[in-house]
């Protein structure tokens, strides 16, 4: 079992860089399906859910090279497999763009229902409903998704009941092989998802609308190989902002798109943070106390629910109450009780977290629950007075690439060590 080891109450100093994004890696290693040459990806961030969808190309028949650590060309015309392996669809979340773009390619798909962090109920209900809307017969059995077009994808209207990245994702991965013309009504707008349409669209897909409500595709019979670098991580680069400001440290925040981190740079200089932007970097430092904020996740481009346990753990340091209202998952506040060992003052009713700031926090054995509240966990444990110990550090390398390593670059005392797993005999 490997953990995170922290000895709290450094401040942060100097420069990090941020890796691609995770959330745009994974739907773009699986559309590279889709292409009718082989593609290059640039900016492919080193972290175990890349790992897994490269490794299910391969399982699938794909070519994978590894150019550089950061660059892979994949050759993904040798795939006749219609079905991701079971086993490693469990693993991840992000498994479900499988279905989009080999329904896309091949007009059928098989994938098991996906895995990831527990965040509550994330039905695929909306995704099988675009599929539907373009001709696919949907089916779940023994927890396996089934989803076939006998008569191939053809344009259509899809209306998404509720805004999902997923979904949108997928109807875009499915559309544009379809015939015709698909619009997505209340499409999300997250930058990832702009992310995806630029690289079809550099291989020759007609995708307009991507980052507005309203998405329409026409079809295409070709997708040409191309060379695509993906966007930088903006997670990554909100969560290394609230690191220096939880240690009142002052860094360099580098190789992220300032744009798409308007919503945490507001949230952060409301709070006290100083913040000043540059072409491709951010300096982020603090100089007084931190302040009270009440913060609502939100679809961007809102405050992205995916900062949401870094700011609240920010927040415990901050004084005076904060209110934090999660808009999105149901069961995002499960690292709450993590937090309250380290001396948070947390209430939560529902999707509503009242934080007391006591503005300071202390070192305590804690166990990551998913990939964002391990995140914060660090960041608690830089903020903390005494030793942290994060478990379970697994969810969070799902996401972060050597982050323990970037820390250590701007003087945070964190390593990563493995210790023997504990067996319980059970005494007859």
């Amino acid at each position: 079992m490997d953990k995170f080891i922290i000895k709290g109450g450094r401040r942060l100093e100097g420069e990090i860089s941020v890796s691609g994004a995770k959330n745009a890696a994974v739907a773009i290693i699986p559309a590279v399906i889709l292409s009718d040459e082989p593609c290059i990806l640039e900016n492919v961030p080193n972290i175990s859910d890349v790992t897994i969808s490269l490794k299910i190309l391969e399982e699938m028949g794909a070519k994978v090279e590894t150019i550089n650590r950061t660059s892979f060309r994949i050759d993904a015309r040798s795939i006749r497999n219609y079905e991701v392996p079971y086993d490693m669809a469990r693993k991840m979340r992000a498994s479900y763009y499988f279905l989009g773009a080999l329904l896309g390619k091949f007009g059928k798909a098989r994938v098991s229902m996906p895995g990831g962090c527990p965040l509550g109920d994330r039905p695929i209900d909306q995704h099988l409903k675009a599929f539907s809307a373009l001709g696919a017969d949907c089916n779940i059995d023994h927890g396996m998704v089934d989803v076939e077009a006998k008569n191939g994808l053809k344009g259509n209207q899809i209306y998404l009941d509720v805004v999902t990245v997923g979904a949108t994702m997928n109807a875009i991965l499915a559309g544009v092989r379809a015939k015709g013309l698909t619009i997505i009504e209340n499409a999300a707008k997250e930058p990832h998802i702009v992310d995806l349409a630029n690289f079809l669209n550099s291989m020759g897909a007609d995708i307009m609308g991507a980052g507005t409500d309203v998405i329409k595709i026409r079809g295409v019979d070709y997708l040409r190989g191309t060379t695509y670098a993906i966007i930088p991580d903006q997670i990554e680069a909100g969560t290394y902002m609230i690191a220096a400001a939880a240690t009142k440290g002052d860094i360099i925040v580098k190789n992220i798109i300032p744009k798409h981190l308007e919503s945490i740079t507001a949230k952060l200089e409301k709070i006290g943070v100083k913040i000043e932007e540059y072409d491709d970097s951010l300096r982020v430092w603090t100089e007084g106390p931190l302040m009270r904020s009440s913060i609502k996740t939100m679809p961007h481009p809102g405050f992205p629910t995916d900062m949401q346990p870094q700011i609240a753990t920010l927040l415990t340091l901050a004084e005076g109450t904060s209110i934090v209202t999660e808009g999105i998952w149901d069961h995002r506040f499960r690292y709450v009780e993590e937090l309250r060992r380290m001396g948070a003052d947390i209430s939560v009713d529902g999707k509503v977290a009242v934080i007391e700031g006591t503005g300071r926090l202390m070192g305590a054995p804690v166990k990551a629950c998913d990939l964002r509240a391990g995140a914060a966990l660090i960041i608690a444990g830089l903020a903390a007075t005494g030793t942290t110990e994060i478990e379970d550090i697994y969810h969070i390398e799902r996401g972060y690439e050597e982050m323990d390593k970037k820390l250590r670059g701007v003087g945070a005392d964190i390593v990563k060590r493995s210790f023997p797993e504990i067996e319980v005999k059970q005494s007859l």
